[in-house]
């Protein structure tokens, strides 16, 4: 959520912010003519309270017929007091379910656009050139079946399309993905967590999933919970309704989750294979510190994500994602795209937001001061989605047998390389 002061101190700058995302600027009066009728209705209250009480103080002091029409004043008033708290609640109300639609405000160095409007910021390693080495490269489903490794035609048997069974070496390397993820975490200094992948209500509008996103999320009607598709809605909801000492900031988190998502509206898109599933497991990081320091830890969240990429050995680039494709709390977000051969082009493996105070707004999550507290900051980034991780490693690694080397950082859990079967 966004500040309020702005809506009533800067609203062409808010009214900017949503044209920058592709979004109706119309949105902006609709939530002027909101908050002038709330505080109207909070002023209309206040009055007809004050009223009320001191006709209280009046009745009884009164005798005979003025203190009879006191009375009936009295009862008039008290109609009108709650019907006035009534509008006064319902403005309340309608206010802040106007401001929860407001998305975050975006970075000035992010560029305008769409999803195809992206800068590339890096590009690290160089695509191997496989005419040169005389064959044709095999996808990573073809690959999987080979190695034994995805097991799609069960997987939808059993749950579905865009559902599957990661069997033998594909079982054990997502495992070592997993191991090796949280351990290079741990060294870098954030805390291993395994948080609930259901979450209540309040979680998932809490960390802007329920607006744009609402399409692609689960949900569990008979209990009134979620499943969510990143653990950044848990870890954004880990610490509301808290606050927290500027002392000990940052603070950062690896969670291991599955993830669940509909994929709403990619319908006839990335069919074949894990490269878009319903479900996935994944190594999120998650930070908590003040706005000020916000900046550099995104930069920082985005190194460790790049140097997880170097120590996979998969060609990549980083890319400065566009508005209109950030999301609705995101204020700025890098992606980094791994190589994928048989595509011929990079795809999202993993991307680094800074979200600034927008989450914590929403979760009440704040930093003491010596003047009061103020919302801190949240950042998310991803540091291993399985399934795409797995997507690249088998296209990068494979070799003309059908045979897959592994990255030196993989060979202590598989070995260096993973034979057909026979």
């Amino acid at each position: 959520m966004i500040d309020p002061r702005v809506l009533r101190d800067q609203p062409d700058a808010l009214r900017d912010a949503l044209r920058r995302r592709g979004e109706s600027v119309d949105l902006v009066d609709e939530l002027i003519a909101a908050d002038e009728h709330r505080r109207s209705s909070i002023a209309a209250f206040e009055h007809l309270r004050s009223e009320q009480k001191t006709l209280g103080k009046q009745v009884a002091k009164a005798q005979g017929e003025e203190k009879q029409a006191l009375l009936t004043r009295t009862k008039e008033l008290s109609a009108q007091v709650k019907q006035t708290d009534a509008d006064r609640d319902e403005a309340g109300r309608h206010f802040h379910a106007l401001m929860q639609r407001v998305p975050n405000f975006t970075a000035p160095e992010s560029p305008e656009g769409g999803e195809d409007d992206f800068v590339v910021l890096e590009t690290h390693g160089t695509p191997r050139d496989f005419a040169a080495e005389g064959f044709e490269p095999r996808d990573h489903l073809e690959l999987g079946e080979l190695l034994g490794a995805i097991d799609m035609e069960r997987g939808a048997k059993v749950s579905g399309s865009r559902f599957y069974f990661l069997t033998g070496v594909g079982a054990q390397l997502e495992l070592a993905l997993t191991q090796l993820a949280m351990s290079k975490a741990a060294e870098w200094g954030f805390t291993p967590v395994i948080p609930p992948a259901l979450v209540k209500p309040e979680a998932m509008a809490g960390t802007g999933f329920l607006g744009q996103a609402a399409d692609d999320v689960y949900r569990i009607e008979k209990d009134d919970l979620y499943l969510v598709g990143t653990s950044e809605v848990p870890m954004a909801a880990y610490h509301s309704d808290e606050i927290l000492d500027p002392a000990a900031m940052p603070l950062r988190y690896a969670a291991f989750s599955p993830c669940f998502r509909r994929e709403a509206g990619s319908y006839g898109k990335d069919t074949r294979g894990i490269f878009r599933v319903h479900w996935f497991d994944k190594v999120e990081m998650f930070v908590y510190t003040s706005e000020e320091e916000s900046y550099a830890e995104h930069e920082r969240i985005l190194g460790w994500e790049k140097a997880w990429l170097d120590a996979l050995e998969l060609p990549y680039r980083v890319i400065d994602v566009a508005t209109g494709d950030l999301g609705m709390s995101a204020y700025r977000k890098f992606d980094c795209e791994a190589w994928i051969p048989t595509q011929g082009t990079y795809r999202e493996v993993s991307s680094a937001s800074n979200c600034t105070q927008f989450q914590s707004r929403r979760l009440d999550i704040r930093l003491r001061g010596e003047d009061g507290t103020v919302p801190a900051a949240t950042l998310n980034g991803t540091l291993c989605a399985m399934t795409r991780t797995i997507v690249a490693l088998l296209e990068n690694g494979q070799q003309a047998d059908g045979s897959v080397r592994l990255p030196a950082a993989l060979h202590p859990f598989l070995g260096e390389v993973l034979e057909p079967r026979r």
